[in-house]
């Protein structure tokens, strides 16, 4: 569903993730100091793995919902809702990803996603993401550290 916002004091966050080689596929690494952005950087890795995100204009902004069993199932519905949106139409590029509700005690997720449709000639192609995978599926939380981080490896 597309939302209004505005660009206005518009920041994009700061990158805290890296891509990790894995036989046949990759992993992705995403980290916070809080939970709800590990996910977030997690699922901008996953973007920025699909396309340059230089490129990307933030034009439009739409809403997604997912939800899980478990915490594990939380992320792995939270990539694939946002694998969706590029594989559909809008076939959406996000450069920011703002989870507006991050509910662990029901694993529900409401998630903004600013970017503009992915183009041709205008977005460089980059490796084709074919689904989420459970495989290795981490989420670390050290509270005391002040550090969250997710693993997740792609099928690409």
């Amino acid at each position: 569903m597309e939302v209004e916002f505005s660009k206005d004091n518009f920041l994009l966050p700061e990158t805290k993730y890296e891509y990790l080689d894995h036989t046949a596929d990759v992993q992705l690494h995403g980290w916070g100091s809080t939970l709800k952005e590990a996910f977030e950087q997690c699922g901008v890795a996953m973007f920025g793995y699909m396309t340059d995100l230089s490129y990307v204009t933030v034009n439009n902004c739409y809403e997604i919902e997912a939800k899980g069993d478990d915490i594990e199932g939380l992320l792995f519905h939270f990539l694939d809702e946002l694998l969706f949106l590029f594989s559909a139409e809008p076939y959406l590029v996000c450069k920011k990803l703002e989870i507006t509700k991050f509910d662990l005690d029901n694993f529900e997720i409401v998630c903004r996603c600013y970017g503009e449709p992915f183009e041709l000639g205008k977005h460089p192609q980059g490796t084709e993401v074919k689904a989420i995978t459970y495989s290795a599926m981490q989420v670390v939380q050290d509270a005391a550290k002040g550090l969250y981080e997710v693993f997740v490896i792609i099928d690409i």
